[in-house]
């Protein structure tokens, strides 16, 4: 048999060429259709990818980009008076003015009303002045509830310890708050508690890491609401301004003097010199 009758025996849909180039009949232009492939059935690992793909999908939280951008406006606008680019700090840099107060708030150590302010915007904020930790430290030991935050702040230096004493300071926070019988016990959930007290078998600056979250979310619902409802918070951010002692008074007048004797030699040293220059 010839060896081309034979390969087209094989392939009858191969385009059979013609001596002037066109395409002899019966032969078709269209491409050949091979039937799909079976899909490939998944594996035990395909389903637990996908199980976990859609576990993420639903703690996802869809939100519309204007609730996002009313969000961003609202963020701007409650910061924007902390922001010294845009309105000018209260009170004044007292080395670019004549204004001294800056000072003498800082000597007093009582917070001014703008910080006050700030401390009810988060319970971060609150925490990360020293001054707004020490007045909520001061409110709750006046409820007798002081250990979640005790405990807050004993994880937080634990994670700025040095390594060689990370082990020894994990044990002791464990026998302070958690341990039966602790001197300044606390609560936590069953599942933070299992984890932590797993974490302890090789201790480290994280052991704690669940069981701070669990008491942060406590101190955010409970503790740090009743906190910007007390009296000791409303004081504080109602509270005016001192008045000047005769001291401060003193000082401010002096320096009055002061500038307005430098200004006034200024001044006439400028018209002697156009007095001779004319």
């Amino acid at each position: 048999m010839d060896i081309r009758k034979c390969r087209r025996m094989k392939n009858p849909q191969r385009v059979k060429k013609s001596v002037y180039g066109l395409i002899e009949e019966g032969q078709s232009q269209s491409p050949v259709h091979t039937p799909s492939q079976l899909a490939r059935k998944g594996t035990r690992e395909d389903v637990e990818k996908e199980i976990v793909f859609l576990n993420s999908q639903l703690d996802r939280h869809c939100i519309k980009v204007s609730k996002v951008a009313e969000s961003l406006m609202t963020y701007t606008e409650q910061y924007q008076e902390y922001d010294p680019f845009v309105v000018s700090p209260e009170p004044s840099n007292p080395w670019t003015s004549d204004d001294l107060s800056f000072w003498d708030l800082e000597a007093s150590k009582d917070p001014s009303q703008q910080r006050v302010r700030k401390w009810g915007f988060s319970l971060d904020e609150a925490l990360k002045d020293p001054a707004g930790r020490d007045q909520f430290l001061k409110f709750l030991e006046s409820e007798f509830s002081s250990e979640n935050l005790q405990f807050w702040l004993a994880v937080q230096d634990l994670k700025r310890q040095p390594l060689e004493n990370v082990a020894e300071r994990a044990q002791e926070i464990w026998a302070e708050f958690l341990a039966e019988g602790a001197s300044s016990s606390i609560n936590l959930d069953s599942h933070s508690y299992e984890r932590t007290s797993a974490n302890l078998k090789d201790p480290g600056r994280y052991s704690y890491e669940d069981a701070q979250d669990h008491i942060y979310k406590l101190m955010k619902s409970d503790s740090y609401a009743r906190y910007l409802r007390s009296n000791s918070y409303q004081n504080l951010l109602t509270a005016r301004k001192k008045p000047e002692t005769e001291q401060q008074q003193g000082r401010r007048t002096s320096l009055e003097k002061f500038t307005r004797s430098v200004g006034k030699s200024l001044t006439g040293k400028r018209l002697t010199g156009l007095m001779q220059l004319s």
